[in-house]
């Protein structure tokens, strides 16, 4: 597979699961009345509407500020697409394409919604981490992988891009 498929393959995962749990939750279970709902000792699902970016920055009450985020999530997108056709690196490809796809799924939300849908929380004691989705654990994943991409030894890079 060419790196380009597998991260359009990782981006059309990442979108479909994305939407698939966020529509479920939402439309087809109680948790919204019901919540939260204990997982494990460490994991609850819980509904929250994240009208800002990550970890709840920049929160936008206005119209202005939501289409500006949407704007930016598809040029960022865009533009990641464009990276991706152009490596020749299979984990930089991936990357790319989960990166994407969660910045279009979370697009998604806040076009249609206003505010993206968090629902999974991890906890631990007192300490207590954001509350993300499907598209946020998959732009951590693909930057995890860009990380490990950039590690690699500049000439096993450059024999690669040959």
């Amino acid at each position: 597979m060419t790196p380009f498929r597998l991260g359009l393959a990782g981006l059309v995962a990442t979108l479909v699961l994305d939407q698939a749990s966020k529509l479920w939750l939402y439309f087809g279970t109680d948790l919204v009345l019901t919540q939260p709902w204990r997982l494990a000792s460490f994991a609850d699902l819980l509904v929250v509407w994240n009208k800002g970016v990550s970890y709840g920055l920049f929160q936008q009450e206005g119209g202005i500020g939501r289409w500006l985020l949407v704007a930016v999530s598809v040029a960022a997108a865009i533009g990641l697409a464009v990276w991706m056709r152009r490596t020749k690196s299979r984990l930089l490809g991936l990357a790319l394409g989960l990166v994407a796809g969660g910045a279009i799924g979370n697009a998604i939300d806040r076009a249609v919604y206003g505010a993206v849908f968090d629902f999974v929380h991890l906890h631990w004691g007192t300490w207590s981490w954001y509350v993300f989705n499907v598209a946020d654990a998959a732009i951590v994943a693909g930057v995890v992988g860009l990380i490990l991409d950039s590690l690699r030894p500049a000439t096993s890079r450059a024999a690669r891009d040959i």
